[in-house]
């Protein structure tokens, strides 16, 4: 029998309560009260109920766990996901995977655990003046992290999806490296996207989440932050709405949490946009600005054998190589991966119509993926986007595809070609609407190299949402500083991916555990004494 942590707790007494079911308006009270139950809410949760404070998380999303996974994308996308995996910019240029359940985007990513970059932090203590923030000083949480999830080196052969990048790119002379994990026990199914029926991805569903709970924390979901209540200068209480059926809709019940401290959780966009609908003070004008995606650019191939890219670990195999052949703050580079491919991302995602994206489809087996993911926000000409607020008051991300980006772009799609072609790919197919595919590396570099890259034609997408709130030692640069507390509201911290201040140039999920753990650690020891 599978093992079900979060479900263990609840049955052992441990207080969950599902919005939806409330039948009147709801008061709750607590120490802390944390919006947000992904890498950076359920660390926070965990590293501060284990100090003995009460703490109540409050999660947008539903509560599900191995029993509700069943791996298939039509159940996952609407449950799991915000906006049923169709979140996108304002202009709807890009396409944002981003998670919405308890664990957030940690229950659905592809398990790929990465420390922060050293030359990332180099940046953000000579840009930012985040001093503190050097290798030596954050080892030691990235090692508490990897411990908690069990990140480490996978020791099964990459599948072939991975194994064309890694062939590819060694026979060009080009740096291949392997991807740590965070799972324990895995059966290498490959739909890790769509949360993991085993329990083996130690997600903050089934490590931070749990722990919390055991201690007495309270996890409330299906009930939407809709804004802090600020009173004298402090925030007094959490203003959420219940939420009913898959947690689009409200019930018209309201859920107040009064605390003493509150912590920012919901991520990037999600963050920057409840202090937005909260009216915190920002007289620098810095909240919702230098959000960041790492937007990614795609790239298939028709390989002359089975690919079967939906199975075995997604991801295994990736390339630093184009981050390193300028400085970081000049031309913008970007990191080299594989994705799943599922059918419906799959088909939302290949470009052209009919005939032509019916002929796709029918060799997905033998098809192949590579993903390019730009490293934005070290250029002045890469500011990242905006957050903003729609009339309902719902996010939406503002976030301009300009020629610097471009030119990031075409080295990409260049590079993954060269590389396809060279593990021998029989047809190369980069994902912009102009273009039907190419037979051999010498007509794709031609085309390639003169074709004028632009929104829309151009497929960009990203399943990494950084900033928003971001850190930094000057309150006219930032949100908060490089703790995660407001600027300028004495009881709020922001605990997430959204305080950094540029994207890192890497999948983000081991960062934001640690510096989360690095700064809810910090948090507590305040508290205590206050």
């Amino acid at each position: 029998m599978i093992q079900d942590p979060i479900r263990d707790a609840i049955s052992k007494g441990a207080l969950h309560i599902d919005a939806s079911t409330l039948g009147r308006d709801a008061e709750l009270e607590a120490d802390v009260c944390i919006v947000g139950t992904g890498a950076g809410g359920a660390i926070a949760a965990d590293v501060l109920s284990d100090t003995g404070l009460r703490v109540i998380m409050i999660e947008e999303g539903m509560l599900k766990s191995s029993s509700d996974f069943r791996m298939r994308e039509s159940d996952a996308y609407p449950a799991l996901y915000q906006e049923a995996a169709s979140r996108k910019t304002a202009d709807k240029a890009i396409n944002i995977l981003q998670g919405r359940t308890v664990g957030g985007s940690t229950t659905v990513n592809w398990t790929t655990s990465f420390r922060t970059p050293s030359d990332t932090l180099k940046y953000w203590r000579e840009r930012f003046g985040l001093r503190e923030l050097t290798e030596e000083h954050m080892n030691g949480w990235f090692e508490r992290a990897e411990a908690l999830t069990n990140i480490s080196a996978w020791q099964v052969n990459p599948n072939e999806n991975n194994a064309v990048l890694e062939r590819g790119g060694q026979k060009l002379g080009i740096k291949m490296e392997r991807i740590k994990r965070n799972v324990k026990g895995c059966a290498n199914l490959g739909y890790c996207g769509m949360g993991c029926p085993l329990n083996a991805k130690q997600s903050m569903l089934v490590t931070a989440v749990p722990a919390a709970l055991k201690r007495g924390a309270v996890l409330v979901t299906r009930a939407r932050a809709d804004r802090l209540v600020s009173v004298g200068g402090r925030v007094s209480s959490l203003e959420a709405s219940a939420m009913q059926g898959g947690g689009y809709d409200t019930t018209g019940i309201k859920v107040r949490v009064r605390a003493k401290h509150f912590v920012v959780a919901g991520g990037g966009i999600n963050s920057p946009a409840l202090l937005l609908r909260s009216n915190a003070p920002d007289p620098h004008n810095r909240l919702g600005r230098r959000t960041f995606l790492h937007p990614t650019l795609v790239s298939g191939a028709q390989m002359p054998a089975l690919v079967a890219a939906w199975s075995g670990a997604p991801q295994t195999v990736y390339s630093d190589h184009y981050l390193r052949t300028q400085a970081i703050d000049a031309a913008m580079g970007f990191k080299l991966e594989v994705p799943p491919v599922h059918p419906v991302l799959y088909s939302i995602t290949l470009n052209g119509m009919s005939k032509h994206h019916r002929n796709r489809f029918t060799n997905l087996a033998n098809s192949q993926v590579t993903l390019a993911l730009c490293r934005d926000g070290f250029h002045p000409q890469s500011e990242g986007g905006r957050v903003k607020l729609r009339s309902d008051g719902s996010p939406m991300l503002d976030y301009e595809l300009n020629a610097f980006f471009f030119d990031a772009a075409r080295r990409a799609l260049l590079a993954m070609a060269e590389i396809q072609f060279a593990a021998g790919a029989t047809e190369v197919f980069p994902v912009d609407e102009r273009l039907n595919g190419f037979r051999n590396w010498a007509d794709a570099k031609q085309a390639l190299s003169s074709l004028d890259l632009k929104a829309y034609s151009t497929r960009v997408v990203s399943a990494h949402v950084m900033g928003g709130c971001a850190m930094s030692s000057d309150p006219r640069e930032g949100v908060v500083d490089h703790y995660g507390r407001h600027h300028q509201m004495e009881n709020v911290s922001v605990i997430d991916g959204s305080v950094f201040p540029t994207s890192i140039g890497a999948n983000p999920q081991l960062s934001v555990y640690a510096l989360s753990w690095r700064n809810a650690a910090r948090l507590a020891g305040d508290l205590r004494r206050a």
